[in-house]
């Protein structure tokens, strides 16, 4: 009787811990030696925050936003929660948009809220993510990060940098995705 009450309460420990995301299981991704990938529906652990990619495409017009000629935007659905210890200053391009490389073409793009000197442009979309926000301890926030990509390409990832106050550098995260054409 005893032995089985053990198993028992073992096995109820066993499902809790399950239950509660006792630890990296499928879909969930961390860091390992400085590097992660993901892709689509990954739950990705930062050291400040969770990151989810939820759904990709691209498009010639966001919300009255067109496309410079030769480009499509790309439109991306992204949550956010803030698992830091204090409220977080966030920016969307703490995440960037990249893709392969080729003689006559960047490989990446900023947030199309990135001015060219730097400043922040106003959002399109009330579904879209602002240049500047701050999220609260535990806060979750969703919304699109949009971006002006190459006409031909389909395959993109969304990266992030940890960056810290001191200027140092942490771990970098990728989410791979092909992204359907609307």
């Amino acid at each position: 009787m005893k032995r089985l009450l053990s198993l028992t309460l073992a096995l109820l420990l066993l499902l809790t811990l399950t239950a509660c995301g006792g630890g990296a299981g499928a879909g969930e991704v961390r860091a390992e030696d400085g590097y992660a990938e993901a892709r689509i529906g990954d739950l990705v652990h930062s050291y400040f925050m969770d990151f989810t990619v939820n759904s990709a495409y691209t498009t010639a017009d966001y919300h009255g936003h067109a496309a410079p000629e030769g480009m499509k935007v790309l439109v991306v659905n992204l949550t956010v929660r803030n698992t830091f210890q204090e409220s977080l200053p966030m920016y969307d391009d703490d995440f960037q948009g990249q893709w392969t490389a080729s003689a006559d073409t960047d490989e990446f793009a900023w947030p199309i809220t990135e001015g060219e000197d730097g400043a922040g442009l106003d959002t399109v979309a009330e579904e879209q993510l602002p240049a500047e926000y701050e999220l609260a301890v535990n806060e979750t926030r969703t919304g699109d990060l949009v971006f002006d990509v190459p006409a031909g390409e389909k395959d993109f990832s969304i990266s992030h940098l940890e960056l810290f106050d001191d200027d140092s550098e942490g771990d970098t995260f990728f989410v791979y995705f092909t992204a359907e054409e609307r």
